[in-house]
């Protein structure tokens, strides 16, 4: 029978309290210095700031409780720390990750409890009167003991279900590599040289670079623009994912900048979208007869007559064209590249009934590929719902 506790009846509770700025380093002086849940990892917090002059502190193995928006999360301290006033730190040295599994247990109830206008948070009283759980302290250990081996577990299905995820990644890396070096037509295996002697290719294949395959090339030479609540689409790396535009992240601009930006070339259907900043060579195909223009840095390909749109993309997301451009990426903060290198790299050219092949059996097992890892996805979110439901049977006495 587990008789209820509230919680600072057993417990010592220490609300944080953020420090004068002036005392924050990145130098490791002081004690690591926690402000919320952006810290928090799976079980203890990794510092990215220091405190000279804490004003609260939190002990080893005390609980970390986020308190204001988002409510409810939690992590264990593993070392002395300062605390600012997204945390609590809560003490109860007997059984620790007792408590801090049944705090995970009701992760969403305590965001519930949160209260506020402009931002959700947790008030002291109501963390003190907060009811626990509180059977013999054997019992607390026999509890833990179980949720540690059944996570124990589950952590391994899911790393397993990782591993899965990257060698699918992997997978499409070696579809593409075999694609561009002719392996997935039945061309005759006579090989040929590359202009620069570096790479070789089936008979009647040759190399041309991006810029002699392209009808046209335009690079958008423009300022971040002043984005609004609606308008004329603006494409970026921020709405870009598995070739294609997320609409619910798209962003807008006026028509008075959209005109601007499509001065020189107005995209059209066919198109290809590429990016040399930021999360340089995401690219994806203008899918139809939409009205957008292109956010800072991205360029846009028009290809030849004799170049499909699907051939041009899938070679530029091939190891092949990465490993042209990847010892060329400058800049640190924003990774980019030069206009002039992209035109000059090399893309492998066959005629337009091989592309059509070729494209064709890089989909094949790229669906496969899709449906293999729509599965794993499900099976990751169904984990995360088994971890809560270990925690719901521990406290309601069903394990142990």
């Amino acid at each position: 029978m587990h008789f209820y506790k509230n919680l600072d009846h057993f417990t010592i509770i220490v609300m944080g309290q953020s420090p004068p700025s002036s005392t924050y380093n990145e130098t490791g002086v002081g004690l690591p210095f926690f402000q919320g849940k952006s810290e928090f990892t799976d079980l203890h917090p990794v510092p990215k700031k220091w405190c000279s002059e804490p004003k609260k502190i939190a002990q080893e193995n005390d609980i970390l409780m986020s308190v204001r928006a988002p409510v409810g999360a939690t992590n264990m301290a593993n070392q002395e720390c300062c605390i600012g006033r997204g945390l609590a730190a809560i003490r109860y040295p007997d059984c620790p990750k007792y408590l801090l599994y049944f705090l995970r247990s009701i992760e969403n109830e305590l965001d519930n409890l949160g209260t506020g206008t402009t931002f959700k948070a947790i008030s002291a009283g109501t963390l003190r009167n907060l009811e626990i759980p509180l059977p013999p302290l054997p019992e607390q250990h026999r509890i833990v003991e179980k949720i540690e081996e059944l996570f124990s577990e589950l952590d391994n299905g899911i790393e397993n279900l990782k591993k899965s995820k990257a060698q699918i990644k992997t997978y499409r890396q070696a579809v593409l590599k075999s694609a561009f070096e002719g392996k997935l037509t039945q061309d005759k295996r006579t090989k040929i040289k590359d202009k620069s002697g570096d790479g070789e290719l089936p008979e009647g294949w040759e190399f041309e670079t991006v810029n002699d395959i392209s009808e046209k090339i335009v690079d958008c030479l423009h300022s971040t623009p002043k984005f609004k609540e609606s308008g004329k689409y603006c494409v970026d790396t921020t709405c870009i994912k598995n070739g294609q535009i997320l609409f619910d992240k798209i962003r807008f601009v006026s028509e008075e900048t959209y005109n601007d930006r499509i001065r020189r070339l107005k995209p059209k259907q066919g198109d290809i979208l590429f990016a040399r900043e930021g999360t340089v060579g995401t690219a994806l195909i203008v899918p139809r007869e939409i009205e957008l223009c292109l956010g800072q840095r991205m360029m846009m390909f028009r290809p030849r007559k004799d170049i499909l749109s699907k051939y041009f993309m899938y070679s530029l997301q091939s190891p092949q064209f990465v490993k042209q451009y990847k010892p060329l990426i400058g800049g640190t903060t924003a990774p980019h590249l030069n206009i002039r290198d992209i035109k000059k790299f090399q893309i492998p050219v066959c005629s337009t009934q091989q592309q059509t092949q070729i494209v064709e059996e890089i989909e094949r097992r790229f669906s496969v590929a899709d449906k293999m890892e729509v599965a794993i996805d499900e099976s990751l979110k169904k984990s995360e719902a088994l971890r809560q439901s270990i925690l719901k049977q521990a406290f309601e006495g069903k394990l142990v």
